[in-house]
């Protein structure tokens, strides 16, 4: 096999000043070569700026130095001699601890290919090499001589650790295998007959992989199954998507996130949220984290593959808009959490759990009153990745909402007796062939499951601000919706942090009783006067929480809150709400909820 022409050299050069340095090989470069490094990563819809952690780009052929010109924020150019090689070098600083850029340092190495590799203009199609240095080790008890290496680009000639050269067809494939270094726990497995790998890095003694690895092969199991029958990966059967696949966690003190790839994904998730051996009922935590693997991986299908038209192909340089990221953000959120039920790792009261939490996270948001979803979709490079005191107020999350509109199609057909949204997402496949759709593709094939039009809904439940009707479709499969009392939080308008002692307000919400009182974002709520009663004098109390605002209350409503703005102390009247609520789901008929929850398999 011939070497690429195009091909990147990765060394750990400096784990201490946390420099990943980068060798660019170009075999037949343009007389004048341009290349660039990618603003974004797909999948995260923010401009990131990575050329901000490139340094020192050298350029020359053979023993001949070139100029490299830099022509604007993130681009090069080179003026060379085309007939022979061109190589650059440079240094990438690696110190995001995300699933988004780059990260090294004495203990792990990890990098996306939009962070450490520059685009070469004209040569994006050609197939890549990435040759992967392992780290120095000074002696074999140092924590490099352990090191081992893991992506999923396909392997040219590596060692046993993993380290040496891989090939990926183009530089949209470079850019969609990120790499894990370090000294990690690693298993493989098969689902359905496609090799699997788990790496999992900062995992503490008390890790239970074997749960893991349970877990997790029964959710990639149950979604090959969602998509292609009982009989995918069985001999004469359909074929998944994808030939390999690898999972990257990092487990950290405190973090949670993911981002999909096509065959891997990136996740970070709170270590203690990891199964522990000799603990057999499932925490809160383990389920969150389920709930993010089964996300990234229900990607596999829509988004990477199954994906908005405007993503066709990747403009790297600047933001790449759609409004249909309620479609592939929304409705992964709401088949997460439900092929986790048809996994059988939640009963239907864990669903409802969860369910209800989403629920009252888009009803407790002003912002759905505002902004539509399609809208909040377009607006994801300005908003969603830049939230601010006035999020809640002014904006809706694509990813909680969508999955309320994924549950309202899904619970209308199901009512209508056409079909379910199952059978609209393995239309949507079949019809694109696992490619690129706009949003009457959408209509289409909802149209098409459910034997109507459903544009009247699309234009409610998506273009608008109107309320979804949550509570009447779910009282019909067997869900009745409660009004709780809400937390005091709620209850005034506020999100606050609470930490040594102290209350520090986060947001004011729209139209609270908060809002009417004055309060505003990052005032530190202090305490509270209270006024004279019959048989009591006035008095004043120190807060170091909100919920000892009954403590001290008792049966009164008004009150002042004694506020730090900017080191001034301020006396704003309050007073309590006669009454706020949020949504409890109890499950009145657990028998057509089953029957919900626990669909069919799809046809082979």
């Amino acid at each position: 096999m011939a070497a690429p022409a195009i091909r990147f050299r990765i060394e750990c050069a400096d784990r201490r000043a946390h420099l990943f340095a980068v060798t660019l090989t170009i075999d037949r470069p343009a007389p004048l070569q341009r290349v660039s490094l990618p603003v974004w990563i797909p999948g995260s819809y923010l401009v990131r700026e990575f050329s901000k952690n490139l340094q020192g780009l050298r350029a020359q052929q053979g023993r001949r130095k070139l100029p490299a010109q830099q022509t604007d924020k993130c681009s090069w150019q080179v003026e060379c001699d085309a007939s022979r090689p061109l190589v650059l070098r440079y240094e990438v600083c690696a110190y995001d601890n995300s699933v988004r850029t780059a990260w090294l340092d004495e203990h792990r190495g990890f990098f996306n290919g939009t962070s450490l590799c520059l685009r070469v203009e004209g040569q994006t199609d050609a197939a890549h090499g990435v040759e992967i240095i392992a780290p120095p080790a000074a002696s074999p008890s140092s924590a490099g001589a352990r090191w081992r290496c893991a992506t999923a680009m396909p392997r040219v000639r590596t060692d046993r650790q993993g380290f040496g050269e891989y090939v990926v067809a183009n530089y949209d494939e470079l850019a969609d295998s990120p790499v894990e270094m370090g000294d990690f726990w690693s298993a493989d497995f098969e689902a359905c007959g496609v090799p699997h790998r788990f790496v999992v890095t900062g995992a503490p003694a008390s890790f239970d992989g074997e749960k893991l690895i349970s877990d997790t092969r029964a959710i990639c199991e149950t979604q090959m199954r969602f998509w292609h029958g009982e009989r995918v990966g069985k001999r004469g059967g359909p074929k998944p998507p994808h030939d390999r696949y690898v999972f990257m966690l990092n487990a950290v003190d405190d973090g949670y996130g993911g981002l999909e790839h096509r065959h891997s994904t990136a996740l970070i998730a709170t270590r203690r949220d990891l199964p522990q051996q000799g603990v057999k009922k499932q925490s809160e935590g383990y389920v969150t984290l389920l709930g993010l693997i089964s996300h990234e991986y229900f990607h596999t299908w829509n988004v990477k593959r199954l994906r908005p038209s405007e993503f066709a192909s990747y403009d790297y340089g600047q933001e790449n808009y759609t409004r249909l990221l309620w479609f592939f953000e929304g409705f992964t959120s709401y088949y997460d959490d439900v092929l986790l039920r048809h996994a059988g790792r939640i009963d239907d009261a864990a669903y409802l759990r969860l369910l209800n939490k989403t629920i009252n996270q888009v009803l407790q948001a002003p912002g759905r009153l505002v902004q539509s979803v399609a809208d909040a979709s377009f607006d994801a490079w300005v908003k969603y990745y830049r939230q601010d005191e006035q999020t809640a107020n002014t904006t809706i999350s694509y990813y909680t909402k969508g999955a309320l509109v994924a549950l309202c199609f899904d619970l209308t057909l199901r009512s209508e007796g056409k079909g379910t949204l199952d059978d609209v997402m393995r239309l949507l496949w079949k019809q694109s062939g696992g490619g690129p759709i706009d949003e009457r593709a959408i209509a289409e094939a909802l149209a098409a499951v459910g034997g109507r039009s459903f544009d009247k809904e699309i234009a409610a439940w998506v273009h608008s601000t109107a309320e979804l009707p949550l509570s009447e479709l779910l009282r019909a499969h067997g869900v009745a919706a409660l009004d709780d009392p809400a937390q005091r939080a709620q209850q005034l308008g506020l999100r606050v942090t609470e930490a040594d002692g102290s209350i520090r307000i986060k947001m004011v919400l729209r139209d609270s009783v908060a809002e009417r009182a004055g309060l505003a974002a990052n005032d530190e709520w202090v305490g509270i006067e209270l006024p004279a009663a019959k048989g009591r004098a006035a008095e004043a109390w120190r807060l170091s929480r909100l919920d000892d605002l009954a403590l001290y209350l008792g049966a009164q409503k008004k009150f002042v809150a004694l506020v730090a703005r900017d080191r001034r102390l301020l006396r704003l009247p309050l007073a309590l709400p006669a009454s706020a609520s949020t949504w409890r789901l109890f499950a009145h008929d657990p028998a057509r909820i089953s029957r919900w929850l626990e669909s069919p398999p799809p046809p082979v």
